[in-house]
């Protein structure tokens, strides 16, 4: 059996041929360093020995090399039946985000199971009003919070929002604010947490879908035992047995349990030690991209190794501002230590396709500042 590369136009006709027992596919990114980076790792004339493979999926990559994650056509239909239990029913679904990353991919997978179509929209979400009337009543779209925010500032989106039966948020923290405002504005938001290795989103709204065991260990690191689960890294049995134990897979995020919901607390990768304190960047990135969206901008943090501090948070932005104002904006929801040490501007902040920030390319642009300053010096 061999593994077959997909372009993101030919996705949809391709995952709906996988899914009736077609060949398994493997959706190439757009943008072409990833797509070298997807290639390099899938190594697609090797063959595929799992059986009732469906999709292998390119982990985003944000913060390190990506993984190609094994899915079935088990799991892939287990997933779905979960999700469309919880929303009420299969119907139409809006293609907004890409193809080639889990998201967009279990969207086509949500339609193509449940007899519905797949429309696709901009990014930017700005022909969803036009793409509405395309829609069945019952309608669905998966989004990033940025797109979410976005949308909540200019009226016709809005309303179109509206007319959808649910908007899944995921992808990133959806924070409570974000959440209170879409809802207000009578957008039902499900907000959803998963990844490519439960076939994405397996807990909406804080609670596990029907199929779906989750567990905290002692460190609060969350395990998830699913149906849904995938079947291994694509040659990466190394890999593979460290995070899949006994039908139970061990994530990289920390959680804990509120009023019978889970919160997740960030990546263990994304917390780091400065100055013999513990910080989420997670946490710092918040209120960084608050600062920055009141100025028009985008923002995100980033922590480097230091001599000093051990490492140092960096707060990053696509327009010059003052750092001072942003050590206050930060300090007035954070303790001291987790406020940026330094402010550096970039001319364009790197992103995913998958809607996160690039934080392996930020990290590599302020290191390479880093080291000409060194070798001016």
């Amino acid at each position: 059996m061999w593994l077959q590369t997909v372009e993101p136009a030919q996705v949809v006709a391709s995952l709906t041929e996988s899914l009736h027992g077609g060949p398994p596919i493997a959706p190439l990114p757009a943008d072409a360093i990833e797509r070298a980076r997807a290639v390099s790792m899938l190594q697609p004339t090797r063959p595929v020995s799992e059986a009732d493979t469906a999709a292998v999926v390119s982990t985003s990559g944000s913060t390190g090399a990506p993984k190609g994650v094994v899915l079935s056509r088990a799991a892939i239909r287990a997933s779905v039946e979960a999700s469309h239990t919880w929303l009420g029913g299969p119907g139409d679904w809006v293609l907004a985000l890409p193809a080639y990353y889990i998201a967009g991919l279990m969207a086509i997978a949500r339609a193509c199971l449940g007899g519905g179509r797949v429309v696709s929209a901009r990014s930017d979400l700005s022909d969803l009003p036009d793409v509405g009337n395309a829609l069945s009543p019952r309608r669905y779209i998966s989004l990033v919070p940025a797109q979410l925010a976005r949308a909540l500032r200019y009226g016709e989106l809005t309303e179109s929002l509206r007319s959808f039966s649910a908007v899944l948020v995921g992808g990133g923290p959806a924070h409570g604010e974000l959440v209170d405002r879409a809802a207000t504005s009578g957008i039902r938001v499900v907000t959803s947490y998963g990844m490519s290795e439960t076939c994405g989103g397996c807990i909406y709204d804080g609670k596990p879908l029907a199929g779906v065991d989750v567990e905290l260990t002692d460190h609060g690191r969350i395990v998830i035992k699913s149906s849904g689960l995938f079947t291994g890294y694509r040659l990466r049995p190394d890999l593979t047995a460290e995070a899949l134990t006994e039908g139970r897979f061990t994530t990289q995020d920390l959680g804990r349990w509120e009023a019978g919901r889970l919160v997740v607390l960030g990546r263990m990768d994304d917390i780091v030690i400065t100055g013999g304190h513990k910080v989420d960047l997670v946490d710092v990135e918040q209120p960084v991209q608050q600062w920055a969206a009141r100025r028009g901008a985008h923002g995100s943090v980033v922590a480097v190794p230091d001599a000093v501090w051990g490492t140092t948070i960096i707060a990053v932005s696509d327009s010059p501002g003052s750092l001072a104002d942003l050590q206050i904006a930060v300090g007035e929801a954070l303790p001291a230590y987790a406020v940026p040490r330094e402010l550096v501007h970039v001319d364009q902040l790197p992103w995913l396709a998958s809607g996160k920030p690039d934080r392996v390319a930020i990290k590599s642009m302020i290191m390479k500042v880093r080291d000409a300053r060194q070798v001016r010096a």
